[in-house]
C-alpha cells in the first residue's frame, strides 16, 4: 500500500480505475484496495443511498449513481470519469444481479432478461465506453465472471448461463483489443462472503428443506479448503490483474474459489 511517510509508491500509483457496483460488496473491496494502492478511483452503482454514505467517507472519489443496463447511464458514468481523470487504466466490470432461484419451467422472462440486462449487457456498454478512455496507453478490464461460469448450477441458469457469456467476452476482447496493450481477464468468485451469497443460500436452504446454517456448512464442505471466500480475497486477485505485475496475463480465467471447482469429483 502506499505509505504518506516514507513516499513509498503503492502498486497502482498514478493509474486510474473505474469500478462498477462499487458501493458494497466485491466492488467496494476492489476500490479501497485500489485506492490503498494509489489509484485513483471512479465508482458507479445504482444505490444512491450507498453512494451517498460512502462520499462521506472518502470524498476524493469520483461517484456516479448508474444502472449499467441504461446506455445513458453508462455514457454518463464514463463522460465523468474522462472530465475528471482524462483517460483510464483499468475497468472492473463488477455490477451485476443473482437472479432467481428456480427451475427453468419456473422462471419468468422478465426475471431471465434482468440478469442479462446487468450482468451481460452492462458488461458490454461499460466496455465499449471505456476503450477509447484505455487506448491511449493501454490497460487492464477485469470482467467479474463466477465459479457458475465454469460448472453448470442448476435452478441458477440464468445467472450461470449469464456468467459463461462473461468468460466468452473476456477471451474474445482478449485477443481483438491485444494490440492497443488492453488486457482482458476474469474473475471467477467462489461462495464468496455477503449479503448476495446470504441470499442465494437462503433460497437453496428453503428448496431443500435445511436451515440456513445448515445449508452454510454443505456449501462450504464441498471445497477443497472447506471455507467461504472473502471480499477482500477477489480484491486481491483484482489488484494482480491491475497493476504491472500482472502485464502478461491475458484472456485467463481465474477462480477465487477456495478450491470449489477442484474438489467437484472428490
Amino acid at each position: 500500500m502506499f505509505d504518506k511517510e516514507s513516499g513509498v509508491p503503492g502498486r497502482l500509483t498514478g493509474k486510474r480505475a473505474a469500478i462498477t457496483g462499487g458501493a458494497a460488496g466485491i466492488g467496494l473491496a476492489i476500490a479501497q484496495r485500489f485506492a490503498g494502492e494509489g489509484a485513483s478511483i471512479a465508482v458507479c452503482d445504482p444505490d444512491r443511498a450507498r453512494l451517498a454514505a460512502l462520499q462521506q467517507e472518502r470524498p476524493d472519489w469520483l461517484y456516479v449513481a448508474a444502472d449499467v443496463s441504461i446506455e445513458s447511464q453508462v455514457a454518463e458514468f464514463f463522460e465523468a470519469c474522462r472530465a475528471r481523470f482524462g483517460a483510464l487504466d483499468c475497468l472492473v466490470n463488477n455490477a451485476g444481479i443473482s437472479g432467481p432461484t428456480a427451475g427453468i419451467e419456473s422462471i419468468a422472462l422478465a426475471d431471465w432478461e434482468a440478469v442479462y440486462a446487468c450482468n451481460v449487457r452492462g458488461a458490454y456498454l461499460c466496455t465499449r465506453a471505456a476503450v477509447g478512455l484505455l487506448k491511449s496507453a493501454g490497460g487492464s478490464i477485469i470482467m467479474m465472471s463466477s465459479l457458475a461460469g465454469r460448472v453448470g448450477v442448476p435452478f441458477r441458469t440464468p445467472y450461470a448461463s449469464a456468467k459463461w457469456a462473461l468468460i466468452g467476452l473476456t477471451k474474445s476482447l482478449a485477443v481483438e483489443l491485444g494490440e492497443h496493450k488492453i488486457r482482458v481477464n476474469a474473475i471467477l468468485p467462489g461462495l464468496t462472503r455477503g449479503p448476495r451469497l446470504e441470499r442465494v443460500i437462503e433460497a437453496r436452504a428453503a428448496s431443500s428443506g435445511r436451515t440456513f446454517e445448515e445449508q452454510v456448512a454443505v456449501e462450504v464442505s464441498a471445497g477443497a479448503l472447506g471455507e467461504l471466500v472473502e471480499p477482500e480475497d477477489i480484491a486481491s486477485a483484482a489488484l494482480y490483474l491491475a497493476s504491472d505485475e500482472g502485464r502478461r496475463v491475458t484472456g485467463v480465467s481465474l477462480p477465487v474459489d477456495a478450491g470449489l471447482e477442484s474438489a467437484t469429483f472428490r
